[in-house]
């Protein structure tokens, strides 16, 4: 399992955390435990760590990684987004910081049979927790092409969805499009020739597209926010680390009201809302890995980590 163990600006994470000893952590998105066991070795003797993973893979790689901490983790399988339905009864206290690294993790991307990546022919799946949703493959063979269009033009920002879709939508006439290698083909061969050789592979978004509907990933992004926030103890921090414009956009919008507070449309004389800021930013600009980290691990060049501190009392 040593492709988990690459985690993104780990020095960076425990910083922006403030990790200190005692502190009580939640990592959201605990994938094979390398952020978490940063945490652990920041925050001992006796600092505690909830992690939370909807992948049992990753799950099996964590407790492996974090044995040596065993008696300061609970380890939960489920999807951040019911972050509150989780810990109720396990942990219903505040806590001191929480992370969330969303995105694909390198075991995912690098595991064939998972069907995020088309580099190796492999079933069509792409859920990051396999024992719930449909497949990539299901929401190829049952969305209308309308509904694919929306999907790949809104969460692969691609300006080609219109003719890949009606590549798609040919291709399944004749047959289910079943593998990662078959849909790829499919998407080459629609977009125009001189953009077939550019720097990332024409199903590059496309496939970005199809696993962030799959997953949900932009919905759930959103409903787990305010819950993280809503966990934190004044002056706990929450860090996210996003890889992609999307994602980055939502992060960013939600700090921005948390920060500002108040919704009233401007020029109002008083305010009527009544809503007061919630969070500080702790960096102005998010934090992007340097040079050395993405030549080590070029997964992580569009990384950028966003951080708040909660002030209200």
């Amino acid at each position: 399992m040593d492709c988990f163990h690459a985690p993104v600006m780990p020095e960076e994470v425990v910083a922006s955390l403030n990790c200190r000893r005692g502190g009580i952590y939640i990592d959201g998105t605990l994938g094979g435990g390398g952020h978490a066991a940063a945490i652990l070795e920041r925050t001992a003797p006796d600092g505690f760590l909830i992690g939370i993973d909807q992948d049992e893979e990753a799950l099996t790689a964590a407790r492996e990684r974090l044995a040596p901490f065993r008696g300061r983790t609970l380890l939960i399988h489920g999807n951040f987004a019911r972050l509150e339905a989780l810990l109720s009864d396990r942990h219903p206290g505040p806590v001191d910081g929480v992370l969330l690294d969303l995105g694909v993790s390198s075991h995912q991307l690098d595991t064939a049979s998972r069907g995020f990546s088309f580099s190796r022919p492999a079933p069509l799946d792409m859920r990051m927790d396999r024992s719930r949703g449909i497949t990539a493959q299901e929401l190829l063979s049952g969305a209308s092409a309308s509904e694919l269009e929306r999907i790949i033009r809104e969460y692969g920002e691609e300006i080609m969805a219109g003719r890949i879709v009606r590549a798609i939508v040919a291709g399944r006439r004749q047959a289910p499009i079943a593998t990662t290698a078959e849909l790829a083909r499919i998407i080459y061969a629609a977009v125009p020739p001189p953009l077939r050789h550019h720097r990332i592979h024409p199903a590059t978004r496309t496939f970005q597209a199809l696993r962030i509907a799959v997953n949900d990933e932009l919905t759930r992004l959103r409903q787990a926010l305010p819950q993280c926030r809503d966990r934190l103890r004044p002056g706990g921090r929450l860090s996210v680390i996003t890889f992609h414009s999307l994602e980055d956009r939502i992060v960013k919008e939600t700090f921005r009201a948390w920060e500002r507070g108040c919704i009233c449309p401007p020029g109002l004389p008083v305010c009527a809302c009544g809503l007061t800021p919630t969070a500080r930013p702790v960096h102005r600009k998010p934090v992007a890995p340097d040079g050395a980290e993405i030549d080590r691990n070029p997964r992580a060049r569009s990384a950028r980590l966003r951080t708040i501190e909660r002030t209200e009392p």
